[in-house]
């Protein structure tokens, strides 16, 4: 679970940190409207140093697929192609400026909370070369009320679409994301991480991590025939760890800074709080300071009762990526993946990414393995699931077919770019 960003507020909103039902009814009004996005994605085109740069720092993965254009000329994909979770970074939106009833739709929910990025489901169609140019489409597709565990009190549960489309509309890939709402001094008035201190380790501890990583495999060229693949065959655990700042550095060296927002250093910084004020609040050095500093800052963190800073859980969600790509090799394809964070994973941490296949079937005419995925950190505790599914090259059934996107993701995407070209004509 990580925390995203404060909501965006105004002076009419409700009191800080509470939900309240005119913003739960507002909430569940936007479901299916698609929200104008005010920045641009980070990559607008799929470079090949941005391709190379993500699995770099927002995974640590590196396969040569990623990375080299030599090595991936010799696949059956004839070029390098980026890792899947990449084409998150991308997604020029041509949704238009809200009017005056939108712009009011969409005005900042949840004054004071914190919103935590908690789950993701994704579906792939399509490699991302070097030189691709992608669209998005931003939606909410879910709104639920629970009593939250975490923070005590009700909470909001909303799930984002994002779809993604090259020029003629069809689709690359489809993302939803889960997103928490919940009061942030929540984890201080539970004290449900009060006995949780950051981890010190031994030579001998650094070791046993040191080994894993050296045991780390990549398929590779190799062929991972569906024939051959068993249900409970394991998957050649991933070790990431233990978590520094220059982790959550190269992610954003990967991803960008600003997410949703445009977090930016300097003037950029300056421009956002002007544009959003309750984003920002002083440090305890009086400088303005955005609300997701708490991925690294730990005086902030443990003001919020944690015992220090902690992860993004997108982070997490791209290791158990790299656990699944180096077990299906160059020939299949990820289909679909999604990711369950269920608790933080905080500065010095360190997680063992695992798997092991679920069963093997024929989905949709595809011959594919169905994994289960986790991650799970130093003190036992599994902060991360997740579930893949891989089309895999048969000899009965012949190479990976790329997967068609659902009917309405098509029909959708066709629309989308439709609709942008007759607003410019």
């Amino acid at each position: 679970m990580a925390e995203l960003a404060e909501s965006e507020t105004t002076e009419s909103a409700p009191r800080a940190g509470e939900i309240s039902d005119a913003d739960i009814e507002r909430a569940t009004r936007q479901i299916g409207v698609p929200q104008f996005m005010r920045q641009p994605p980070f990559n607008e085109v799929a470079s090949h140093d941005a391709m190379r740069h993500f699995a770099f720092g927002a995974v640590g993965d590196d396969n040569p697929l990623w990375h080299d254009r030599s090595y991936g000329a010799k696949t059956r994909w004839r070029g390098t192609i980026a890792h899947p979770l990449f084409v998150s970074t991308m997604g020029l939106s041509e949704t238009p400026k809200p009017t005056p009833e939108l712009k009011e739709l969409f005005r900042g929910l949840f004054r004071g909370t914190g919103k935590y990025h908690s789950g993701t489901d994704w579906e792939f169609y399509r490699p991302v070369y070097e030189g691709d140019r992608f669209y998005m489409e931003y939606t909410t597709a879910d709104v639920q009320v629970k009593q939250s565990a975490f923070a005590g009190g009700r909470s909001v549960l909303d799930t984002y679409q994002k779809l993604f489309v090259d020029r003629d509309g069809r689709p690359a890939g489809r993302s939803r994301d889960l997103f928490v709402n919940a009061a942030r001094s929540g984890s201080k008035e539970t004290g449900r991480f009060a006995s949780i201190k950051r981890q010190t380790y031994t030579p001998d501890d650094i070791a046993r991590i040191d080994a894993v990583y050296d045991a780390e495999r990549r398929r590779g060229t190799e062929p991972r025939w569906w024939e051959d693949v068993e249900a409970g065959e394991p998957l050649v655990p991933v070790a990431k760890g233990p978590m520094t700042m220059v982790d959550l550095i190269s992610r954003h060296v990967g991803t960008g800074v600003g997410s949703m927002y445009n977090t930016g250093p300097l003037a950029y910084s300056r421009r956002l709080r002007k544009q959003m004020p309750a984003f920002f609040d002083p440090d305890t050095y009086g400088v303005p300071q955005v609300a997701q500093r708490v991925h690294w800052d730990h005086d902030r963190a443990v003001e919020l009762g944690l015992p220090t800073a902690y992860d993004y859980a997108a982070m997490r969600f791209t290791w158990l990526a790299h656990l699944v790509t180096n077990w299906q090799g160059d020939d299949a394809w990820l289909w679909k993946i999604s990711f369950d964070a269920r608790c933080f994973n905080f500065m010095g941490d360190t997680h063992i990414c695992e798997g092991e296949v679920e069963e093997t079937r024929i989905e949709e005419g595809r011959p594919v393995a169905i994994l289960a995925l986790r991650a799970a950190n130093q003190r036992g505790d599994v902060t991360t699931r997740g579930r893949a599914t891989i089309i895999l090259p048969s000899r009965e059934h012949g190479p990976a077919l790329l997967p068609a996107p659902p009917e309405t993701l098509a029909r959708r995407g066709a629309a989308m770019m439709s609709e942008a070209a007759a607003r410019r004509r």
